[in-house]
């Protein structure tokens, strides 16, 4: 049966995506641009789960002014396109990675969506993501998106589709937290901004997903960086760490684990079983410059590599 998944990006990016072997602040760095990708978190789960075979519908709100790799980007790969239109133009998103694989990103901003435009994609949304297996819900809020209507919005889609996966930060996840997604995916800061205390030890970690899992939220996956990840549901708590893999870009690697979480859950697979192939897929993109899964072989050599705990 086919399995239809339907990905909301509200503030895509063109992520400008650059190798340099160390920033110096106040010098000319000399930068080795890797590429110039459309993408966006969501977009990005998209393009990972078209890889593995899903349908997807890609949505959100996209600028008007510079939309064409957009439309490339969705046509090459197979997306249902159902963004909708602003003024201006989408913002552009420039990660520098370095020698090191410290990262440093310079977000800039793009479109304002006004009350119009949130209104008609509001209702027009709500009228069609019912259809779908899973919807992933992922990324910031643009500028002129009230936290309060984003949070009303994700509150009406939940009663549509149960089967949501949100994955933000800020003020967005603030906001969509507190609509009881199905599956959320902070990292550890984000996790100990809500809980508004430091998690320094594992179990402090496990605590608080156990916190967010109290206000209905049914799967808790947490990013831990070089500590791998976290998944804590009703059944227990797995630790996923992935072997030490050269970086080339970071850009991406959260959506693909997003991706890697979203198709084992459309299919039925066990929770360690799904963390560990996430895990893999997310090991594998930081080795390459722009998102998606390159090598089905590769995914299962990689797979075979993750230490898995159950704790």
């Amino acid at each position: 049966m086919t399995r239809r998944v339907a990905t909301i990006t509200l503030n895509p990016a063109y992520d400008l995506v650059g190798l340099c072997p160390s920033i110096e602040a106040g010098e000319v760095n000399l930068v080795k641009t890797a590429s110039l990708n459309a993408g966006g978190k969501g977009v990005n789960v998209g393009k990972v789960l078209r890889d593995l075979g899903i349908d997807i519908t890609v949505s959100g709100f996209m600028g008007k002014d510079n939309q064409e790799e957009f439309q490339h980007f969705f046509s090459e790969n197979g997306m249902a396109n159902r963004f909708t239109m602003v003024a201006g133009r989408t913002r552009i998103n420039v990660k520098l990675t370095e020698n090191n694989g410290k990262s440093t990103d310079f977000n800039f901003s793009g479109f304002d969506v006004s009350k119009e435009d949130w209104n008609r994609f509001a209702t027009e949304s709500l009228n069609w993501l019912g259809h779908f297996d899973m919807v992933v819900v992922s990324g910031s809020l643009p500028n002129g998106i009230d936290p309060e209507e984003f949070t009303r919005w994700m509150t009406r889609l939940r009663q549509l589709c149960p089967c949501i996966i949100f994955d933000s930060s800020r003020e967005a996840l603030k906001a969509g937290l507190k609509a009881s997604p199905w599956l959320v995916k902070p990292n550890r800061q984000e996790l100990e901004t809500w809980v508004g205390r430091k998690l320094p030890e594992l179990n402090d970690v496990i605590a608080a997903a156990h916190e967010l899992r109290d206000k209905g939220i049914s799967h808790v996956v947490i990013s831990l960086g070089e500590e791998g990840a976290l998944w804590v549901n009703a059944s227990g708590s797995w630790l996923a760490k992935p072997p030490h893999c050269e970086v080339v870009s970071t850009v991406g690697a959260g959506d693909s684990m997003v991706a890697g979480l979203a198709y084992g859950l459309l299919n039925g697979e066990s929770s360690e079983h799904t963390l560990r192939m996430a895990t893999a897929i997310s090991a594998l993109s930081v080795s390459q410059p722009d998102v998606g899964l390159k090598n089905r072989n590769k995914l299962a050599d990689m797979m075979s590599k993750i230490e898995m705990k159950l704790l």
